[in-house]
């Protein structure tokens, strides 16, 4: 029991000797300062940016033909395939003609009769002209005479008259294309009975090289652009249009646009554009839906970031964080250009930014404003190119088993 008792004491002085010992150390050395965060940074310039827009419009043709018989009769051939290219002036139909030369034939037989009897009134009137100074005739005989001469040429020229129409009766039995251009399906046959200038066509000429988009924008839109091209914040751009079919996959020739409507449509509120494009391909066909992009201003002085440096707050307000001189981090409001479209992945900026600040592109989530950080240049990612594996030698090759 006693040497139990006496244990107690000496830990207590152990304790306390301890203790007293690790008063007199110095205190501990603060752990060392957190490093900067390493941000990576693009350095921006202001440049010219094209505002392209995209809008719905509808393939039509360049020139539309309706061919419709001018003369009656029945359709005895056809001189045409179906779905082919014809030329001006190319024969398509022929409608039987035998009446129609049987009328020729009697207005030229008419003509004959009036010109033979033109040249009996003709001797009269000048044999009378030449009585009336020796008061041979009467002053009423020799007007009567040349009454009837004049009469006489009025009926020569209304049966010329009548031969030039038979004779383009004649010719308009044989039905010709008005312009060049794709024919389409045939709506008669041989044997059908047709009627003069009829109201169903025969068939359909369009000209679809080069061909046709009607392009729809809204007034409220082309009102907005042409206020801000009148007032020097746009350049105007280039009259360049390109398509993407109904498919997605861009149309490979690019087109030009030719004017827009001076009307606006009163049931959709909205203006037409009309843009001219190459079809060689025959690619585009009329009625068709497309995509076309169309640059219709150019922002001068705009600014290009990739679309990971930009943010949207809780307000939706479009933010970036900028990096000053002394490395320091500030949150800077941005004003993107809504209209500006695709610009390769990139965000068009119209205020906010200068040239020469250097903006975080990768990085943004470790800093905090004011925070002092670490920038290197940042370089735009490429997909990464698989190297082909090393040929194995026979050098190389681990030792068989056994």
């Amino acid at each position: 029991m006693l040497g139990k008792s006496m244990c107690l004491p000496v830990a207590a002085l152990a304790t306390m000797a301890a203790a007293l010992a690790g008063c007199g150390e110095p205190p501990a050395a603060p752990g060392p300062k957190a490093a900067a965060a390493t941000v990576a940074v693009l350095t921006v310039k202001a440049q010219p940016v094209p505002l392209r827009a995209e809008l719905p419009g509808r393939v039509t043709a360049l020139r539309v033909s309706e061919v419709r018989p001018q003369v009656g009769g029945m359709i005895v051939r056809r001189h045409f395939e179906e779905g082919t290219d014809v030329a001006a002036g190319a024969l398509l139909y022929e409608i039987g003609s035998d009446s129609h030369a049987a009328r020729h034939e009697q207005a030229e037989a008419e003509l004959a009769i009036e010109q033979a009897a033109l040249v009996n009134l003709r001797i009269i009137a000048e044999r009378y002209r030449r009585l009336i100074d020796s008061k041979t005739v009467t002053q009423q005989d020799h007007d009567l005479a040349q009454a009837n001469y004049e009469q006489g040429l009025a009926r020569v020229k209304a049966r010329q008259a009548a031969l030039r129409t038979a004779q383009i009766d004649l010719q308009r039995t044989r039905i010709r294309a008005p312009i060049a251009g794709r024919i389409g399906r045939s709506a008669v046959t041989e044997g059908a009975l047709v009627a003069s200038e009829q109201a169903e066509p025969l068939a359909r000429i369009q000209q679809v090289d080069p061909i046709l988009v009607d392009i729809v924008q809204s007034s409220q839109q082309l009102t907005q652009l042409k206020r801000r091209l009148g007032s020097g914040a746009l350049q105007p751009g280039q009259a360049r249009v390109t398509l993407l079919l109904e498919d997605g996959q861009p149309y490979r020739h690019a087109g030009t646009l030719k004017f827009t409507e001076m009307n606006v449509d009163g049931d959709t509120g909205s203006v037409t554009l009309r843009a001219s494009f190459p079809n060689p391909d025959r690619l585009l066909v009329p009625g068709m839906y497309v995509r076309a992009k169309l640059e219709q201003g150019v922002q001068p002085d705009a600014v290009l970031l990739p679309r990971q440096a930009v943010r949207h707050n809780e307000r939706n307000e479009a933010t970036a964080w900028v990096v000053d001189g002394a490395g320091k981090v500030e949150q800077r409001a941005l004003d993107l250009i809504a209209d500006a479209g695709d610009q390769g992945g990139q965000w068009s900026v119209r205020a906010g930014l200068r040239t020469g600040e250097r903006v975080i592109v990768e990085g943004a989530a470790k800093v905090a404003p004011g925070a002092t950080v670490k920038v290197v240049e940042w370089r735009e990612r490429t997909a990464a190119v698989p190297v082909p594996p090393a040929p194995v030698s026979a050098a190389t090759m681990p030792p068989s088993e056994g």
